[in-house]
């Protein structure tokens, strides 16, 4: 029987390369070793060699490297090239190193695997050397040993250097025009990538599919709509827009830019979808507050056997923890436990965040101890989930950890601040923000000091509050002067809220909100008339009250509840519950606080209004439904009123619940006829 020749051998190789088994490899090799041994040829040394570095065999490729006697620049960039390929960045570099040593110059090959080891290591130093090896070559203008280069130096934040690489470039090629504008995108320089693209354009250059996603990603970040539909236009009459990469661009890039028509059009368009395609549009409706919208697009991909991948899944997570949607959560962290993505970090800390969000702390704090990676996110999910329930100590004890391990950002700063705010933790709060510049190397911006007025009103210094603002050097932001109306109303301050309403009327003269405050603020201090005016004026610029309204979940089904609603199927249950809720809070000592009747009313019909509103009829329907010992929890899409709040304390003492409300501002946690707010609602 004839042996097979070096070129089949060859063949056999490739072939084990291609299919990814490492046994027909070795078995392949060792055949080589018994038949050609001591005289293997070069070339068959060298696809031995590829095939191990590929396969990511790396101490295999390198004992065959180390027996071949007649080593070349081509054996050695196998072993280079495949080391790379598999993340060996730091093995890439010492054999590169062992080449040059031995006598051996790299090629046109070997460079670009050098400078993308650089890059990836962030190693800087070494990059500029291979630079220098390659001018002294002369292979540094060619188009992809530059192109390499200028995409290391990038990479490593070496801009200047970068952009006079690029300059002096003679010959620029697609892929040298791509590592442009997508590192000007990665350095959030979006009107450079634009500039170039367009420079681009102009000088006969015909883009692919890569410089259609990165010219997208650029209008996305810099919200240039219009200039992003032209390329939809120019996608579509080059007949690009049936790939599944050019349309998961677009679909990016009008959920970015609120767009969410047209993103759901070209989903609905596409004639083949993958996950990221799912996942882009599902992130485009969570990100622009369609969050069940967003939980319904999972759902239904999931129907259609699309495998969840993390950033879909953090997604819907994302989603479950705006919705407050506890038990939705829990199918989600179910889901990424059966899809094996729950250690991914991104999806860890969606996990903190939603459990944080939904007011169940416990979770909150198992998820984020079980991490075994945390990075900055992670770290403000975990202190904002404190902040949310009032946990100012927990918050600044998680801070100070997290400053041993990660350098803090603005956020956390934001979430640290909230937490001292709403756990009444006064001097700590201004002792942290005035160490903000020198400590943290952080400058405060408007949420920060929306955050220092929100705690001094807190704490009944509205005054002080309002001096802040005045001397704040920047001009303060509708959260600012928010903050400071609503301590107003809390501390029954209408003349200093008047001021505040007037400066938000200003900055957002059609926010409903500010409106219903005022308005609120006037009626709690019985100046009708005060109060019918600003409804007068929300009628007068077109601005309808938003219905306030309470949900809760029981049994995978939302009950949602406005005031005096008796339209339930077990209406009568709840009706029954009230009255007998009623007669045990008054013999507790239950007084109404008719200044939460918003309207002038006489005294008694004042303490029917109170009685019927949405979040006690939502808990009369929770105490009939939900089986004793588990939590109720209950959503409103407004702030609870006074009254509410009271009436909350009184019945979680009298039917031994907890009652967790999450109203459009923080959490109540009510147990033992207390709050975790402080009374501050």
């Amino acid at each position: 029987m004839r042996s097979p020749s070096p070129n089949s051998l060859a063949a056999v190789l490739q072939t084990a390369l291609s299919t990814r088994s490492s046994l027909l490899g070795r078995a392949t090799h060792s055949y080589i070793i018994k038949t050609l041994q001591p005289s293997i040829p070069p070339f068959l040394s060298i696809h031995i060699i590829n095939m191990y570095s590929k396969l990511d065999l790396p101490d295999s490729a390198y004992r065959v490297l180390r027996l071949t006697r007649t080593r070349s620049v081509v054996t050695w960039t196998a072993l280079i090239s495949g080391s790379v390929q598999n993340g060996h960045f730091t093995a890439a570099l010492l054999c590169f190193s062992d080449m040059v040593r031995e006598g051996i110059m790299p090629n046109d090959f070997t460079f670009p695997c050098a400078f993308k080891a650089s890059a990836s290591l962030r190693l800087a130093f070494v990059g500029r050397q291979a630079h220098s090896l390659a001018m002294k070559l002369g292979l540094i203008f060619d188009a992809f040993v530059g192109c390499s280069a200028f995409d290391m130096y990038s990479k490593t934040g070496l801009k200047f250097e970068a952009q006079q690489l690029f300059d002096e470039m003679p010959h620029k090629n697609i892929a040298t025009w791509n590592a442009f504008i997508s590192n000007a995108v990665l350095n959030r320089r979006a009107r450079d990538a634009i500039d170039s693209f367009l420079v681009f354009r102009r000088e006969g250059g015909e883009p692919d599919l890569i410089t259609f996603c990165a010219f997208l990603n650029a209008c996305a970040d810099a919200f240039y709509l219009d200039l992003g539909r032209q390329l939809h236009g120019f996608v579509i009459r080059n007949g690009f827009e049936g790939d599944v990469s050019v349309a998961n661009g677009l679909i990016d890039f009008y959920g970015k830019c609120k767009e969410l028509r047209l993103a759901q059009m070209v989903f609905d368009e596409m004639g083949r979808r993958n996950p990221v395609s799912w996942c882009s549009i599902i992130a485009a409706y969570e990100q622009n507050g369609e969050k069940e919208k967003a939980c319904v697009l999972f759902l239904k991909g999931r129907e259609e056997g699309v495998e969840p991948t993390e950033y879909m899944v953090s997604s819907f997570i994302s989603a479950c923890g705006a919705l407050a949607a506890l038990e939705l959560g829990r199918l989600a962290h179910a889901l990424a436990v059966k899809a094996c993505v729950e250690g991914n970090i991104v999806v860890g800390s969606a996990l903190v965040d939603m459990y944080g969000r939904c007011g169940s702390i416990e979770d909150c704090k198992q998820t984020f101890h079980e991490m075994h990676e945390r990075n900055l996110v992670t770290w403000n999910a975990m202190i904002n989930g404190y902040a949310h329930q009032g946990c100012a100590n927990m918050a600044i004890t998680l801070f100070d950890q997290m400053s041993l391990e990660v350098v803090p950002n603005y956020v956390t700063l934001v979430c640290v601040l909230s937490a001292c705010s709403k756990g009444g933790a006064v001097e700590l709060g201004l002792k942290i923000f005035e160490s903000m510049r020198d400590r943290y190397r952080i400058e405060p911006v408007a949420e920060h000091y929306a955050c220092i007025v929100d705690m001094l009103g807190r704490a009944g210094m509205v005054d002080r509050a309002y001096d802040f603002v005045q001397t704040m050097p920047i001009h303060p932001t509708i959260s600012v002067w928010g903050a400071l109306l609503n301590a107003c109303r809390v501390h029954g301050k209408p003349e200093l809220g008047k001021i505040a309403a007037d400066n938000l009327f200003e900055l957002d003269p059609r926010d409903i909100g500010n409106h219903v405050l005022l308005s609120n603020m006037f009626s709690a201090a019985g100046r009708w008339e005060d109060a019918a005016f600003v409804r007068k004026g929300m009628n007068d610029v077109g601005i309808k009250k938003t219905a306030g309204c309470s949900w809760v979940t029981e049994k995978n089904r939302v009950h949602i509840f406005q005031a005096k609603d008796t339209s339930h199927a077990r209406n009568a249950e709840i009706q029954e519950m009230l009255c007998k809720l009623r007669m045990e809070m008054k013999a507790a000592g239950y007084i109404p606080d008719t200044n939460y009747a918003l309207y002038d009313l006489e005294e008694e019909e004042k303490t029917i209004e109170v009685w019927y509103h949405s979040e006690k009829i939502a808990l009369a329907f929770g105490l009939v439904a939900i089986p004793p010992g588990i939590p109720i929890r209950i959503t409103k899409n407004l702030r609870i009123c006074g009254d509410c709040h009271s009436a909350f304390k009184f019945i979680s003492g009298i039917v031994g619940r907890e009652i967790i409300v999450r109203d459009n501002n923080r959490f109540h946690r009510f147990m033992d006829s207390q709050c975790s707010c402080g009374d501050y609602w």
